[in-house]
C-alpha cells in the first residue's frame, strides 16, 4: 500500500518487469477501464497523473480498451487537452440531475449532453488521431428479448439473461453479440482475443465515435441504447459492460503489461457476476496485470464510506449528492500524490502488493 490510500497489485510477470525496468511505460501494451457508472470519480485524480506523469512519456503506441464509463474515461484521457478534458468530465457529470422518475430518454439526453461537453468540437478526431492511443470501445449487440427497447420485454429477457449467468456465464452467449468498434479496425493489438461469445470488430470512424461512445454506456432500462451504428451489423446496441463489466482477463494473451486502473482490488468479468465470487479473475490470468485501486482504508474516509455509485441519485437529494461527489474527487488528490510517490520512488515495488 502507498500512502496508506493506494492499493498497487501486480502480477508475477508484472512484478518482474518492473523490478528490472522500473516503471517504465513502454512496458504496458494495453491499458483496461472498467464500467461502473459514478464509481470513476475515484479515478479522475489518478487518470491526471497517468495523463501527465506517465503515459506522455510514451513513443510507442498503447491499445486503450474501455467498456461504459472506461471507454468515456478514455475519450477524455485522447483529448489533445487531457486535463481540461478531464475537468469537463467532472464538472458535467457531477452535475447531473433529473425529475423525480425520470424516462429512459431524459436520462440519454442528459448523457448524450455530458459526452457533447467532454468531446466538444474536435474531440473525435483527436481520439482518431491521437499520437499514441489506439482506442478500442466495448458495446454489446442485443438478441431476442434483449435487443427490444420496450422497457417490459427487455425486461423479461434481462431477467433470463441473469437466471442463464448463474448457471454459467456461457449460458447468456447466444443474447449477445460483443462488437468492439476499433482505432485499427481489425482490434488487433489488444491481446484479447476473445472465445467466449461471438465477436465482431467494427472501424472506429468519424460517423461512429459518438454513437459507440454513448452506446458503450447505455445501461438495459436505464438509457435508450443506440440503433444501428455506422460500419457496424444493424441492430440494438447497449452497454458493454454487460459481458465485460471489468473484462475477462482469461482473453489476454498479449506480450506486455495491462495497465488497469480501478476502483476496486479485484476483477468481475460480466455485470452479472457482481455477486459470484467465484467469478473474480485470479491465477495465471493476471501475471501480466498492474491494478491500481483505492485503499479499503481510504475508502472508508470518503462521504458515507464508499466509491459513489448510482444508487446515490435515489438516496441522496442533488445538493447533497453534488457536494459528495466532489468532496469524493477532492479527497482523491491523496491518491495522485501516492502514485506519484510510487512512480518516482528508489526502490520501484516499494509498497506494491502481489496480485493472487
Amino acid at each position: 500500500m502507498i500512502n496508506n490510500v493506494l492499493d498497487v497489485r501486480v502480477g508475477r510477470v508484472a512484478r518482474e518487469r518492473i523490478a528490472e525496468h522500473g516503471w517504465e511505460p513502454s512496458l504496458f501494451s494495453l491499458m483496461l477501464g472498467a464500467s461502473g457508472g459514478p464509481k470513476w470519480l475515484v479515478l479522475s485524480q489518478l487518470d491526471r497523473v497517468l495523463s501527465e506523469r506517465f503515459l506522455s512519456r510514451r513513443e510507442t503506441p498503447l491499445h486503450i480498451l474501455g467498456t461504459s464509463i472506461g471507454s468515456w474515461r478514455h475519450a477524455a484521457l485522447a483529448q489533445k487537452d487531457p486535463l481540461g478534458a478531464i475537468t469537463r468530465m467532472e464538472e458535467h457529470y457531477i452535475h447531473q440531475t433529473y425529475t423525480q422518475k425520470p424516462s429512459v430518454h431524459e436520462v440519454s439526453e442528459v448523457s448524450r449532453g455530458i459526452m457533447q461537453q467532454i468531446l466538444q468540437e474536435e474531440g473525435v478526431q483527436h481520439i482518431l488521431n491521437h499520437p499514441t492511443f489506439i482506442t478500442h470501445i466495448g458495446t454489446v449487440r442485443g438478441r431476442g428479448l434483449v435487443a427490444s427497447q420496450n422497457l417490459t420485454i427487455h425486461g423479461m429477457g434481462l431477467a433470463l439473461v441473469a437466471l442463464s449467468n448463474f448457471v454459467s456465464r456461457r449460458w447468456t452467449e447466444p443474447w449477445y453479440q460483443r462488437v468492439m468498434f476499433s482505432g485499427n479496425e481489425d482490434g488487433q493489438g489488444t491481446g484479447m482475443v476473445y472465445e467466449d461469445f461471438d465477436t465482431v470488430y467494427a472501424p472506429l470512424r468519424e460517423e461512429n465515435v459518438f454513437d459507440a461512445l454513448m452506446a458503450s454506456a447505455s445501461i438495459p432500462l436505464t438509457l435508450e441504447g443506440v440503433r444501428d451504428l455506422a460500419f457496424a451489423p444493424p441492430g440494438q446496441y447497449w452497454d458493454g459492460g454487460i459481458i465485460d463489466y471489468h473484462h475477462d482477463l482469461r482473453a489476454y494473451k498479449g506480450e506486455g503489461l495491462v495497465l488497469y486502473p480501478h476502483f476496486y482490488p479485484y476483477i468481475i468479468p460480466g455485470w452479472l457476476d457482481k455477486s459470484l465470487k467465484g467469478r473474480r479473475a485470479k491465477g495465471e490470468m493476471l501475471d501480466q496485470v498492474v491494478l491500481i485501486s483505492p485503499s479499503e482504508a481510504f475508502v472508508e474516509t470518503l462521504p458515507n464510506q464508499k466509491v459513489p455509485d448510482r444508487k446515490d441519485f435515489s438516496l441522496m437529494g442533488n445538493d447533497e449528492r453534488i457536494k459528495a461527489w466532489w468532496e469524493v474527487t477532492r479527497r482523491c488528490e491523496a491518491l495522485a500524490e501516492a502514485l506519484q510517490e510510487l512512480l518516482t520512488q528508489d526502490d520501484p515495488l516499494h509498497g506494491v502488493a502481489s496480485l493472487e
